[in-house]
């Protein structure tokens, strides 16, 4: 990988909703790696044109910037995000929840790499034939939406049975992590929740700390968030409301034609409580997390989070 993205290390900063901005990115770069930040981070199109100009101004030799673009019908914004995306130009472009055949052409046009999120074989498969240029193994210690099989499960069947590179997501907080993901045949890693308590995120003081306090074992899914199980931390919060969809929600998720948008409204309804507890700290605390925070022992400056997972 880092002969892919041009990097020092064969590391990415994994693009986190709410989380992840130019300047935690500006960072990585400056510490020798690649960042990557979710489109929907931004509100409008100009928002997004405007860091992309702003991590093209600031992009040093051996670090490399994309965006990560919820590719399904959920995200009503995705064409016109992927047109911006192209016109401005960057690194590369993960894809995530839907297919990445249109991303894939119309990325490749401008010379823009896509890295495409699976969680198996089958579609590892397919967006390889798609002509995805390296795959993002999301597995079962990645946080957020993660996959259902271990990280060396995953990994090594992917690179035992696909071309182009993988890129192992989930399960990596220290410098020992990284290199068992690497001796299974990995060519980089995808990292996130530790770059949560890192002093550029721009997220309460009280969700980088809970990222210190808690650990692996305060780590559960919930289906509260966007009709997908979801990693959450597993606050007092999270206890009280429960981690299952209501009885009217999973039938409606079973019928066919309501499904889709049944889905589309829980995104939405999620995402905005995700975002409030980004923003503002409350007891309603819903804060995304993967079991990675186990090493998170203090709040730093991203190059030093970075020096503990590559030195």
């Amino acid at each position: 990988m880092k002969d892919l993205l041009q990097i020092k290390y064969p590391i990415i900063m994994a693009p986190m909703f709410l989380v992840s901005n130019t300047k935690m990115v500006v960072e990585a770069m400056n510490s020798g790696i690649a960042g990557c930040i979710p489109a929907l981070n931004y509100r409008t199109l100009d928002e997004l044109r405007a860091a992309i100009i702003e991590l093209k101004v600031a992009k040093v030799e051996g670090g490399s910037f994309g965006f990560n673009l919820i590719v399904n019908k959920s995200n009503i914004k995705y064409k016109e995000q992927l047109r911006v995306i192209c016109e401005e130009g960057v690194d590369f472009i993960i894809t995530s929840l839907g297919s990445p055949e249109e991303t894939i052409k119309q990325a490749h046009k401008v010379g823009i790499k896509v890295f495409c999120d699976v969680v198996d074989l089958k579609f590892a498969k397919k967006v390889e034939q798609l002509g995805a240029d390296a795959i993002i193994a999301v597995n079962n210690q990645a946080g957020g939406h993660r996959g259902g099989s271990s990280p060396k499960e995953l990994t090594t069947l992917l690179v035992e049975n696909c071309a182009i590179p993988v890129i192992s997501a989930g399960g990596v907080g220290c410098k020992k992590e990284l290199d068992e993901m690497l001796s299974y045949g990995a060519r980089g890693v995808s990292i996130g929740s530790p770059f949560i308590a890192s002093k550029e995120a721009n997220v309460t003081d009280e969700y980088k700390q809970a990222c210190v306090d808690f650990g692996a074992n305060d780590i559960v899914m919930t289906e509260k968030i966007s009709g997908t199980p979801c990693t959450v931390i597993n606050t007092s919060y999270i206890q009280k409301i429960g981690t299952k969809q209501s009885k009217v929600e999973a039938f409606l998720n079973k019928n066919k034609k309501l499904k889709k948008w049944v889905k589309m409204i829980r995104f939405s309804l999620g995402m905005k409580a995700t975002e409030k507890a980004a923003k503002q700290a409350t007891y309603k605390t819903v804060w995304v997390a993967g079991p990675s925070i186990e090493h998170t022992k203090e709040i730093l400056p991203v190059n030093e989070i970075v020096k503990k997972l590559a030195y």
